[in-house]
């Protein structure tokens, strides 16, 4: 806008208020007019727009579960559902919510994503300007998580790591036990300290020779600090057995994908959501496990999740000396503020150094030739 346009848009917006013009409810006019119909006729129809929404601000995976979770409320609450959202008032919200006292932490994640759903139909002109958000207030802080349940017991909050004792009975009996997929996996976990979600999304492009050796190159635009301008790809070297793991399922990749399942004749994306479910599957606790009979089919280490891989990873860095900034850049931790304004090494190197030390160090636990 070049400035003679700008001094004619202000003049225009002067007159407007000296005319008795609101220019905010002007923009929301202009607002409602680009995006259809000014209110949602029901709660279900502004969740379903809103559906589109959060696909724009979420990854694929996590815009699906945040849909699953408003979904099957809408489903077991068939009045809110059909109730338009001008209507719905402050008990109908809070009986919403006190239903779901004993799961907390799925009760404090609906109610982010309700309240977050009627910011939009507020600002998009879906939803009545003198409405309430009932959402962002109820319970507010209420909503705490006792910690796991085990056994039907809550034992609290754990930050799980498994010692080298659990590491030496675990990693054989994996080995024995464990299907191709879950072991490649584990193993992945504690050779490279990687999340999850980076493992199990693994595709033929991320792994390249280079002239210093293997390396996985994780893009930014999938990690889980995507959002933030700086981040950059996270890169791993490859050495030993976690190399060959690479190597066999690049070789055998569907679709670029390195790990996939064909269960039921249809092949898909592995995912991480189903290796810990197989996890879990292997714990005494679980329904599987109980309907188990035999040696080997039940985990001899027990109370774990695939992150507390990734944890125990990162504590054997530490164990060997790894300095601190370099073991937060083997396992993929963005550096505070100050430190990543300033300090723009990139760790290569070093990553070397330490991951191969990380690798030897879980090798030798097995006694295996590092």
């Amino acid at each position: 806008m070049s400035l003679a346009e700008a001094v004619s848009a202000w003049g225009e917006k002067r007159d407007g208020r000296s005319a008795g013009v609101d220019p905010v409810a002007a923009r929301r006019q202009a607002t409602m007019a680009k995006n259809g119909p000014a209110v949602a006729t029901t709660v279900r129809a502004l969740l379903e727009g809103f559906r589109d929404h959060l696909a724009g601000l979420r990854q694929a995976e996590g815009a699906a579960r945040a849909w699953s979770a408003l979904e099957r409320m809408l489903d077991e609450e068939p009045e809110l559902a059909r109730t338009a959202p001008r209507d719905v008032s402050r008990a109908q919200a809070y009986d919403v919510l006190d239903k779901r006292r004993d799961l907390p932490a799925a009760a404090k994640k609906l109610r982010a994503l309700l309240g977050q759903a009627w910011d939009w139909g507020l600002d998009a002109g879906k939803i009545d300007g003198a409405a309430p958000n009932w959402w962002r207030s109820l319970l507010k802080g209420q909503l705490r998580s006792k910690g796991k349940i085990v056994g039907g017991e809550h034992v609290g909050f754990r930050r799980r790591v498994l010692s080298q004792a659990e590491l030496r009975k675990l990693l054989p009996w994996a080995r024995a036990n464990m299907s191709q997929s879950a072991l490649d996996g584990l193993l992945l976990y504690l050779y490279t300290g990687m999340r999850g979600v980076e493992i199990f999304a693994l595709r033929t492009e991320y792994v390249t020779q280079e002239e210093d050796g293997w390396w996985i190159t994780f893009p930014a635009h999938l990690l889980k600090m995507e959002r933030d301008a700086d981040t950059v790809d996270h890169r791993v070297p490859l050495f030993g057995e976690a190399l060959e793991i690479v190597q066999r399922r690049v070789a055998e990749a569907w679709e670029g994908w390195l790990f996939f399942t064909g269960r039921g004749g249809k092949f898909r994306p592995y995912h991480r959501n189903t290796f810990s479910s197989y996890v879990y599957s292997l714990m005494p606790e679980s329904a599987k496990a109980k309907r188990r009979a035999g040696d080997g089919l039940i985990c001899p280490v027990v109370d774990w999740s695939p992150h507390a891989l990734r944890r125990t990873a990162r504590t054997l860095l530490s164990a060997i000396d790894c300095p601190e900034d370099v073991g937060e850049a083997i396992i993929g931790h963005k550096p505070g503020v100050m430190v990543a304004s300033y300090n723009l090494h990139t760790f290569d190197a070093q990553k070397q150094v330490w991951v191969k030390r990380l690798y030897q160090t879980v090798r030798k636990l097995e006694g295996l030739p590092a």
